[in-house]
């Protein structure tokens, strides 16, 4: 099955947008004559493989190769490296030029930098004086097609590094991707945001708008997408810190889902032969089974598979007692060919059901849930307490700490010091700079004031009780209970714009800022929506209007389900589309956190 992902059904051309991106490297490629050495960072290999197959690449004298400390083994006379612009690659790279001139090896070196070059790279080639060796170049992806609806700018620790170190490289970054898109499909007229990061990129693209205007005459038409939402990650911790619950959310939660795979034992998918072998499990929309049950409740799927596998088995008994026509033997066959996509689903739904039986998964479910609901404090420190003392992994222990201390406005002193200390008893002193950074981004700190997370959550009705998780009716089924902050936010920008929640929204992180762009005045925004003719909402040739929201520092793949349910409401006049700067859970953002050589 394809690796790389059928977009024909996307709400907006990403198709030109993988094409052009394919046509930008496949460019590179072709000027460089003759055979050739890809050396590509490990990083970006897994972005590469969702734009191009290898297949096309070898057609173009291309012997691939990952970045590692190795020297490079080829007998290709020229080099191409293809790296993000970060010193300790660039570092990596000068020691393979340096190993080959003491060799006396010769070569013909490129680097291209993805996105773009910066001073600091090109300075340590001076610095390691193999900079007059190079033909220094840019491959300008900034974006990549992870499905037809989610757009990821691949920037890891965008967040980590904005709320850290201060660095807003990743919001220039973000605004340049935007930029790039109104290029495509004209200026978005309506700009939301909410959060430090997000305001200031709406800031920088107001002025790209005016420094590389983007045409807004009338021969471009009606804009393509009507409202960008772009939302900080900070404005809603508390989502990301629980449990996924939807199939994708799940496994991303135990498996780790990466560029639209997962990897893991062959012996898990049924090749008994094959143990101790890894294989590569495709997940995205081309596979239909998986279009269907990934953003149902785990405890959904496996009722959805296990009725699959009852009909097909059904079907088998009556075609060995009947005599069937041609036509009916034909539909058997159809569903015989959707056999292998049934066997693998259930083989995973198998595998992630060894995980979610255990007592402790519900255990700490049910702790998670205490921890939202926000109203008993003594149990959940204990809970946390007892947790650090047996020395639970680490990452699970900050996840729930961030949790609850996102949820309390901090740790009263006392106890804040008390856990701080029994967490670098338990895990280390090296751990000391993890628990600065926590504290530096305000996941992890002294309670100065009271907390309002409770006005928050009864405000936005982030608890709905007797959650349906077979037949939905809010988008909390995706947690079975709560409802994902940073969607409720969305339902209303989207629905009203943030007028009417502006009382809330002063009590999350960061200024808030609404916009109007590109001459679109008097485009309908959606404050006019809830009242207005459904006519008025559609897009010159008969498609709905498409909503952009971006996630500044990472979406899961639960508030993806929320909102791909929220757009299939009845009486919902748009389509959702997300960027993102990275797909995280829970797990990968606390990685980003972690210090352990301090």
């Amino acid at each position: 099955m394809a690796q790389i992902p059928n977009l024909d059904n996307a709400p907006l051309n990403l198709t030109s947008l993988r094409e052009q991106s394919q046509k930008d490297l496949l460019n590179i490629l072709r000027n460089i004559r003759g055979n050739k050495c890809l050396i590509v960072d490990q990083k970006l290999s897994g972005s590469l493989s969702l734009i191009i197959k290898t297949s096309i690449l070898k057609e173009y004298g291309v012997e691939l190769r990952h970045l590692s400390s190795e020297p490079v083994q080829t007998e290709c006379p020229k080099v191409v490296y293809l790296v993000r612009s970060q010193l300790n690659l660039v570092k990596l790279i000068s020691a393979h030029i340096q190993n080959d001139i003491s060799k006396g090896t010769q070569r013909e070196y490129s680097v291209y930098f993805v996105p773009r070059r910066t001073v600091a790279c090109e300075k340590i080639f001076e610095e390691e004086k193999v900079h007059h060796l190079l033909t220094i170049g840019e491959y300008p992806l900034y974006m990549i097609p992870l499905d037809e609806d989610v757009l990821s700018f691949e920037l890891d620790l965008a967040y980590r590094d904005y709320l850290v170190d201060g660095d807003t490289n990743a919001l220039w970054h973000i605004a340049k991707s935007i930029h790039k898109l109104e290029y495509s499909f004209g200026v978005i007229p309506n700009v939301r945001a909410k959060g430090k990061a997000s305001t200031r990129i709406s800031e920088i693209l107001t002025r790209m708008q005016v420094e590389e205007p983007v045409s807004t005459s009338s021969d471009v038409g009606i804009p393509e997408i009507n409202t960008l939402i772009l939302l900080d990650r900070e404005v809603d911790m508390v989502t990301p810190m629980c449990f996924q619950l939807t199939y994708e959310g799940l496994m991303d939660e135990i498996l780790r889902v990466n560029n639209g795979s997962v990897e893991l034992d062959a012996s898990i998918m049924g090749n008994q032969q094959q143990e101790g072998k890894k294989t590569k499990v495709p997940l995205n929309s081309t596979d239909k089974l998986f279009k269907e049950t990934r953003d149902l409740n785990f405890e959904v799927v496996v009722q959805v598979l296990r009725q699959k596998a009852t009909d097909m088995r059904q079907d088998y008994k009556e075609i060995q007692t009947a005599n069937q026509s041609v036509s009916e033997l034909k539909d058997f066959v159809k569903k015989l060919n959707s056999l292998p996509e049934v066997t693998r689903h259930i083989n995973l739904a198998q595998h992630l059901t060894t995980f979610t039986s255990k007592p402790s998964f519900s255990g700490k479910l049910d702790m998670e849930h205490t921890i939202v609901e926000g109203e008993s404090y003594d149990i959940c420190f204990e809970y946390i307490e007892e947790m650090i003392h047996k020395q639970e992994p680490i990452v699970n222990v900050l996840r729930l700490l961030v949790l609850f201390s996102v949820t309390n406005s901090g740790l009263p002193k006392k106890q804040f010091d008390y856990i701080r200390r029994e967490f670098l008893h338990s895990y280390g002193f090296e751990h000391i700079a993890t628990l600065c950074n926590l504290e530096k981004a305000g996941l992890f700190k002294k309670q100065e004031v009271k907390g309002n997370w409770l006005m928050i959550k009864r405000a936005l009705n982030l608890i709905v009780e007797d959650t349906d998780t077979a037949n939905p009716n809010d988008i909390a089924y995706v947690f079975s209970g709560y409802a994902p902050l940073s969607i409720r936010l969305v339902q209303h920008a989207v629905r009203s714009g943030w007028r009417p929640i502006e009382e809330i929204l002063k009590l999350l992180p960061g200024p808030h800022s609404e916009i109007k762009r590109g001459g679109y005045s008097s485009t309908p925004s959606f404050d006019t929506l809830p009242g207005a003719p459904a006519s008025i909402d559609k897009v010159a040739d008969g498609r709905r209007s498409l909503v952009l929201v971006v996630f500044v520092g990472g979406v899961t793949f639960a508030e993806i389900s929320a909102l791909r349910y929220l757009s299939a409401q009845e009486g919902m006049a748009y389509d959702l589309i997300v960027g993102t700067t990275k797909m995280v859970n829970g797990h990968s953002i606390m990685e980003t956190f972690l210090e352990t050589n301090a």
